[in-house]
């Protein structure tokens, strides 16, 4: 497609490929993503790699808009002043606008023996590498999953599933996100599964050797595999870049999601930090994050101003396996309420989730702008939290 505006979105994720679908409204415009694999990953079913049930990628064409240019390649520097990116195999890609999509990744592990001895999670090699230590790895070897979280919940859940012994170290309280009911029934299928929990401030892990993991508690697990899901970081491309930051590495932006830096430069994702109130690393925040990203660009380019972003989020869903989940429900701000939902009707309603996030940035594809926030989409909460922080900026002139 030959237009007059480029726009170039980096990161080819949930945020990334639903950006890049929107912005072909316009017939003006070309768009390019970069990406460093040439298939799209569902990073929410890469626990369903490493158990086996599912190869957790999808073709691109299905969900691409069949005029967006794909580079397969990793963009190494951003320079705004040039509007320039560099990328990993040589050679630079010019923009007039630049979506920063670039998602999140394991966290830079500080536990002693972690990066020689344990195996993330967060990537597809990462997954694909664990699927291939697993197939060597005996039946009934025991296998440790570190990390209470989503991740670590469903990774053990897969894996003991499927047959293995599994531990799974909370590092603190089981599913932090839950609340008291959702926790028990998340428990409850664990131990029906045969996972072992070890929660609590006594199962903090203190370093991982080649076969152990070792606990603050004093205790030294015996551990064949040391599967580690305990945090996520975001690529460091923004700061190498010169640009504003957070503590995390997020590219600090408005609540439009442009820059602090540069008006040209809008960010999306896991790697966004609005207002410096970032929103939780998740799919179901990463596809607004992406339409809202697009449609400031297209503001811009239109000579209108942005509308601010009207984020929601309705819970947290949790596979236990393929026969059973529990769904946590959630308040607008993303806290839990009281309820969930929980066995096989929430493994199904988790599964049509997965299924249809695939299936709405094929729907963007093929009918750019088709995909809405809610009106609702409001949390009044950050609202309040945005307006205390303005007035607290005025009263310190």
């Amino acid at each position: 497609m030959t237009g007059n505006t480029t726009v170039v979105v980096i990161g080819g994720g949930y945020a990334g490929v639903l950006a890049a679908n929107r912005l072909t409204q316009r017939d003006d415009v070309a768009v390019t993503l970069i990406n460093p694999r040439a298939t799209f990953v569902e990073r929410i079913r890469l626990h369903q790699l490493v158990g086996g049930t599912d190869d957790a990628v999808v073709d691109y064409r299905e969900v691409l808009g069949a005029g967006i240019r794909l580079i397969v390649d990793t963009v190494v520097r951003i320079d705004a002043a040039e509007r320039s990116l560099t990328l990993a195999a040589g050679g630079t890609v010019e923009y007039d606008y630049l979506i920063y999509a670039v998602g999140s990744g394991s966290a830079d592990p500080q536990v002693p023996g972690v990066a020689e001895f344990a195996y993330p999670v967060a990537s597809l090699e990462e997954a694909q590498r664990l699927r291939a230590v697993l197939a060597t790895t005996p039946a009934t070897a025991a296998i440790t999953v570190v990390g209470g979280g989503p991740t670590g919940i469903e990774t053990a859940a897969e894996l003991a599933e499927s047959g293995r012994t599994v531990t799974l170290v909370c590092g603190g309280v089981l599913g932090p996100y839950l609340r008291s009911g959702g926790r028990r029934a998340v428990a409850k299928r664990l131990a029906q599964l045969g996972v072992t929990v070890l929660d609590g401030p006594e199962a903090k892990v203190t370093a991982v050797t080649r076969d152990t993991v070792r606990l603050s508690g004093g205790h030294t697990l015996r551990s064949a595999v040391t599967v580690w899901t305990a945090g996520f970081g975001v690529p460091d491309l923004a700061n190498r870049s010169g640009l504003s930051t957070d503590a995390l590495g997020r590219l600090r932006t408005d609540e439009t999601l442009t820059s602090l830096d540069d008006a040209r430069i809008v960010a999306a994702g896991d790697a966004a930090a609005p207002s410096d109130l970032p929103f939780r690393m998740s799919c179901q925040a990463a596809g607004p994050l992406g339409a809202y990203a697009a449609d400031t660009v297209l503001s811009r380019i239109a000579g209108a101003e942005p509308a601010p972003i009207a984020m929601v989020f309705v819970g947290q869903g949790i596979s236990l396996g393929r026969r059973a989940g529990v769904i946590q429900l959630g308040h607008r701000n993303d806290t839990a309420t009281r309820f969930h939902l929980g066995g096989r009707a929430a493994a199904v309603l988790k599964e049509l989730v997965c299924w249809s996030t695939v299936k709405q940035l094929g729907m963007e594809a093929r009918k750019p702008g088709s995909f809405r926030v809610p009106a609702w989409a409001t949390d009044k909460k950050r609202r309040e939290v945005l307006q205390a922080k303005r007035d607290d900026a005025v009263t310190t002139r």
